[in-house]
């Protein structure tokens, strides 16, 4: 499968459809954001088009969609990526299989049953296979191996980082800054009091944002009952000033009071949603934020040096496990931000895989 991959890759890019697809206009790389450290990872850069080859309807998009199509050649696909993710993720330090048996092997099924709503009614694009778990996020694998795959993510991203934890911080501290830079330039000095961390999963970014802004109250938010009761489970063991919350909704309709937040959050969620939901949640945020309040999302940038110059196996590898991804990157996020009422959008590559956009309730 590699080898044919490498073929339509390589005949692609001698059409030219590769590095200029139709519709796609080209930019100048730039200079986006400074690394974390003074010395080490190389600064983040835009590449020349608006959006990956592979994304959309190009020519070499449309060669990837019929290859997920045939479904045994799909079910190869499945078990590939998962074996290249966790494989990947081994040989760098982190101790999947380890992290994942030992939820497994918790309590954590007691906690599932206090924090499911069970009257919740899932949307439907919600129920279909992703990330080669055929349940998506509905099953105690996808929570089990869901931080692992977290810190997976920090480390593709910083690859000359020297440790998880170095890539980690790199990551994870370029994204919270943006949002802090930003809260502080617009919010005309409004704190940081209420923090909603919709598509929260096992509750890493929910956890940050807590470390980060200690004296806030933060509400962690999810449609998997198992992915919250993981997060739930962990916090249980920690002592905050302010203990986070966890919800079992959605986040299109969280049924959270309106006007009730300072800053909400989503994390790698918007990937992994078709437009439709995205522009849902985008929504809810601004609903359920105070005038001058704070929405952030961090996610796959189209713009990314290192994502449009993918090999044409690891992309087709990602997409098999994406299914919204080609709808994520058609989307221009920005300007549906502005469309529902955001003001003061701004994007930044905040690592050289990912972008931060943040935007403000206008008062």
């Amino acid at each position: 499968m590699a080898a044919i991959l490498a073929r339509a890759g390589a005949t692609a890019a001698a059409s030219g459809s590769l590095t200029r697809p139709t519709g796609l206009r080209r930019r100048n790389a730039a200079v986006v954001v400074t690394a974390a450290t003074g010395t080490g990872p190389a600064v983040p850069q835009e590449g020349a088009l608006e959006r990956p080859a592979w994304s959309g309807e190009t020519p070499l998009s449309r060669l990837v969609g019929g290859l997920i199509a045939f479904k045994p050649l799909y079910s190869l696909m499945k078990l590939a990526s998962r074996e290249v993710i966790i494989r990947t993720a081994e040989k760098s330090n982190i101790p999947w299989r380890e992290m994942t048996k030992k939820v497994l092997e918790s309590d954590v099924y007691e906690v599932f049953e206090r924090i499911r709503d069970p009257n919740l009614v899932y949307p439907d694009y919600y129920l279909s296979p992703f990330h080669a778990y055929d349940e998506g996020n509905l099953s105690w694998l996808a929570a089990a191996e869901a931080e692992p795959a977290t810190m997976s993510i920090a480390k593709r991203a910083v690859p000359e980082a020297t440790s998880i934890e170095e890539a980690n911080q790199i990551v994870r501290g370029n994204w919270l800054n943006a949002i802090e830079e930003h809260h502080l330039k617009y919010s005309g000095n409004c704190q940081i009091n209420d923090i909603l961390d919709i598509g929260c999963s096992v509750g890493v970014s929910t956890g940050h944002l807590a470390e980060k802004f200690p004296s806030a109250q933060a509400v962690g938010l999810d449609l998997s009952p198992y992915f919250l009761a993981v997060a739930a489970q962990k916090e249980e063991k920690l002592s905050r000033q302010n203990p986070i919350r966890w919800v079992h909704a959605n986040g299109e309709a969280t049924g959270l009071p309106s006007d009730s937040f300072d800053l909400v959050s989503l994390a790698y969620v918007c990937h992994e949603c078709p437009a439709r939901a995205i522009t849902g949640l985008v929504k809810e945020a601004f609903r359920v934020l105070r005038p001058g309040g704070t929405i952030a999302l961090t996610d796959n940038s189209p713009k990314s040096k290192v994502l449009q110059e993918l090999s044409p196996v690891l992309f087709t590898l990602m997409k098999s496990t994406e299914p919204f991804l080609d709808e994520y990157y058609m989307l221009d996020l920005e300007d549906m931000m502005r469309q529902v009422g955001f003001v003061n959008v701004c994007s930044i590559l905040t690592d050289a895989r990912h972008r931060t956009v943040t935007a403000t309730v206008p008062y």
